[in-house]
Order: C-alpha cells, then sequence, then structure tokens
C-alpha cells in the first residue's frame, strides 16, 4: 500500500465519519478516500449478499463510491455517515438487479451470516450453503435486499426501512413474502437430521434477526 495512503488513514482514524465528509466536500483530497477504507469490508459485504454475484458486486460497489464522492454535499447529517453509504451501495445493487435479465443460477454463499448453528461435517455445511445462497438469489431483488439486512446483516427493521427508503410495513412485507419463498425452496432441507436452525424464523414484527 502507498505509504501516503497508510499516513492519510492514520490522520482519518482521528477524524469522525462526518468529519471525513465535510473534509472531502472541503476538497481534502484523501478525506474520502480515508473513510471508504474504513467502511469497505461492510460494505462490500452487502454488496455481494445482496448481489449474489461478484462481479456484479464490484460493479455496484463502483458505482456507489462514484455516487457518493459526487454527491457528498447532498449529506445533511440527518442519519448517520455509514447508514447514508450503506443506502446508496443498496440502492446500486438494486438498481443493476433491476437491469439484469437474468438471475445467476448459483450464488456465492459468503458466510450468509446465521445458516448453520452447527458446525457439522464441513463439506455437507458448504454443500448446504450453496444451496441456500441460490435459493436466496432466486428471491425478487427488493426480497432479497430486506432478507440481507434483516437476517443476515442483523438490521433492525426500522434501520432496513432508512437504508431501503420505505416504510416499515413494506420491509415486514417483503421479509415475511421472502422467508416463506425460501421455506417452500428448501423445505426438503428439514428433512436432513441437522438442526432446524437453516430458515429464518418469522420475527419481522418484532424488527429482529433470527437469534439462530
Amino acid at each position: 500500500m502507498d505509504t501516503e495512503v497508510v499516513v492519510s488513514q492514520a490522520a482519518g482514524g482521528k477524524r469522525t465519519d462526518a468529519q471525513l465528509l465535510a473534509a472531502h466536500i472541503a476538497g481534502d483530497p484523501v478525506a474520502f478516500e480515508t473513510l471508504v477504507y474504513r467502511h469497505r469490508d461492510r460494505l462490500w459485504s452487502v454488496a455481494l449478499r445482496t448481489t449474489s454475484d461478484p462481479e456484479e458486486a464490484a460493479d455496484a460497489l463502483q458505482d456507489a463510491f462514484l455516487s457518493a464522492f459526487r454527491r457528498a454535499d447532498q449529506f445533511r447529517g440527518e442519519a448517520a455517515v455509514t447508514t447514508w453509504l450503506h443506502r446508496i451501495v443498496v440502492n446500486a445493487c438494486l438498481d443493476r438487479l433491476r437491469r439484469r435479465s437474468s438471475r445467476p443460477a448459483v450464488a456465492l454463499p459468503d458466510d450468509l451470516g446465521q445458516t448453520l448453528a452447527d458446525p457439522g461435517d464441513q463439506m455437507s455445511q458448504r454443500e448446504t450453503q450453496l444451496v441456500i445462497a441460490a435459493a436466496l438469489a432466486n428471491l425478487p431483488p427488493d426480497q432479497r435486499a430486506a432478507i440481507v439486512l434483516v437476517d443476515i446483516e442483523g438490521q433492525s427493521i426500522q434501520e432496513a426501512a432508512d437504508l431501503l427508503g420505505c416504510p416499515t410495513g413494506t420491509v415486514k412485507s417483503r421479509c415475511s413474502r421472502g422467508r416463506a419463498r425460501l421455506a417452500e425452496e428448501l423445505a426438503f432441507l428439514r428433512n436432513r437430521k441437522e438442526p432446524d436452525t437453516v430458515i429464518p424464523k418469522d420475527n419481522a414484527s418484532e424488527g429482529g434477526a433470527p437469534n439462530g
């Protein structure tokens, strides 16, 4: 990594997200880079799980960062900077999904959060993750985004609604419909002699993520 980047990141560590964004707007050439570096792993995870495709995720993330870079002066401070960045990333992912003519047949698992509670056999676990990821990829984009945010990322219903820019009732409905479709597609997994924790429990009415 370039020495100047390392130095800028170290200096940026002393500033809050809001201060970094304000510095970027004021013309600081490294502030936005430092802000992105601070949150890139989490944003990449959201993009990858939402698109279920590493190439689409990379393109969506690039679109989102470019949009955030150009629109930084539109940030009004009504939410945290991380919420603002997450919203831009999720919207960029949904835009790409809606433009795509077909969905992938097999998705990248990337851990998939709380899909399995028992370590069990690693090969069997990996196969199960692939099956669950493929089922997740088959959901409509809006339902998939809600499931990713609430059941995998652990956001509350209100937080997911803020990120998606829709009412909490809409998020609850998307989660409910998405979980129902996943339960139907993955019903055969319940017949295995494995912990009954593959399908997230429908606790959308409380706004929380599954306890696993």
